[in-house]
């Protein structure tokens, strides 16, 4: 990484501490500009604001029914063309397991400041406790924090950067990656074949030693939520991105046209959400979709989410099978590290990143 990426370019606060003081007015960095605020609807959660995307169920694709196999791909086909969002349920990932892995990193930001920051992070990685994302200096700020992990590719994986503390994060967290990389593989065949390509031409496409890594949200109660973000509006930079939503209350919010529909998650179910590598590698048959975060006053929030991403180094281009004279290419060949730099550097900032990329 650029030497622009060692440091932050200034003091870290963290968003809990500032929620936790009991401030009335949020500080001028987390405010966002008018046209970027959640509208009062949506702060408030009304139900007519939710909409649920579509929810699959893959049991069948598990079945001896071929039919009902192939009915199901065609679902998730529908689902990333027209949403590039979708929620699953009955996924092979243990519902026991997930709310425990959730409720210990529940446990982590409730410990005394002192602990939380023996794994301060830096933006080289972002492995660690943070509180924000890109190095720009003076850049807006989203009200959350969050800790980052790397699980895959193994060499990048050092568990001594886990948290020691609740005593069982590391086992809960190893075991919670590695069944969710193993959706992650079965998704990855599904989008293949469903393309027309090769059952595992996605994931050969992102290399032997593919990345896995985890982001834990966590977005304290806002005093001021009309006026911020959790997280600000992107798609995500990666291959695809399985989250686990805090089920008690609804942040996620998925652009749907010129509007924001706030997503209600069903429990026990993961929300795949299509990211810009798989946008490249499917010549834009497949989209990555823009999404964001929003804030209450009234409950805090704990979401995980697993990052499927292609190796750092591994030139992404589109698939030669879906590039014609009606369809030529629309992207040039890019390394992710290449990629992820600018959202690195500047942040969240819509899909400008891959959308500058398109062949007029």
């Amino acid at each position: 990484m650029m030497n622009c990426l060692r440091n932050w370019p200034e003091p870290v606060i963290r968003v809990q501490h500032l929620s936790d003081s009991g401030i009335r007015v949020i500080p001028d960095r987390y405010v966002k500009k008018p046209s970027d605020r959640p509208t009062p609807t949506t702060v408030l959660e009304s139900p007519a604001t939710e909409v649920s995307i579509p929810v699959i169920d893959m049991r069948d694709l598990y079945s001896g029914d071929d039919a009902l196999r192939k009915k199901t791909a065609a679902l998730i086909d529908g689902a990333c063309r027209d949403w590039g969002f979708f929620q699953v349920v009955n996924h092979g990932v243990s519902h026991d397991l997930m709310r425990r892995t959730r409720e210990v990193w529940r446990e982590f930001f409730q410990l005394p400041l002192e602990e939380k920051q023996k794994y301060a992070n830096s933006p080289s990685t972002y492995e660690g406790y943070g509180s924000r994302l890109g190095v720009e200096k003076g850049i807006s700020l989203d009200w959350s924090d969050y800790f980052f992990l790397h699980y895959l590719p193994m060499r990048a994986r050092d568990c001594n950067k886990w948290p020691t503390l609740p005593n069982t994060c590391r086992e809960l967290v190893g075991e919670y990656i590695s069944d969710v990389v193993k959706l992650g593989g079965k998704l990855m065949k599904i989008f293949s074949t469903n393309l027309g390509l090769t059952e595992d031409y996605l994931q050969e496409a992102f290399g032997e030693e593919m990345g896995a890594c985890m982001r834990v949200n966590y977005y304290p109660k806002c005093p001021q939520p009309d006026l911020t973000l959790g997280l600000s509006p992107h798609s995500d930079p990666g291959g695809m991105t399985l989250l686990f939503p805090d089920e008690d209350v609804s942040g996620l919010q998925v652009r749907r046209g010129d509007n924001w529909v706030t997503v209600k998650p069903i429990p026990n179910a993961i929300i795949i959400n299509l990211a810009d590598q798989l946008q490249v590698l499917s010549n834009s048959n497949y989209k990555s979709v823009e999404h964001r975060v929003i804030v209450n006053s009234v409950k805090e929030r704990v979401s995980l989410a697993l990052f499927y991403n292609p190796r750092s180094d591994i030139i992404i281009k589109p698939a030669e099978q879906l590039v014609t004279a009606e369809q030529p290419a629309l992207y040039p060949p890019m390394t992710f590290d290449q990629y992820r730099l600018y959202i690195r550097t500047r942040g969240p900032c819509g899909k400008s990143q891959v959308e500058s990329l398109e062949s007029p």
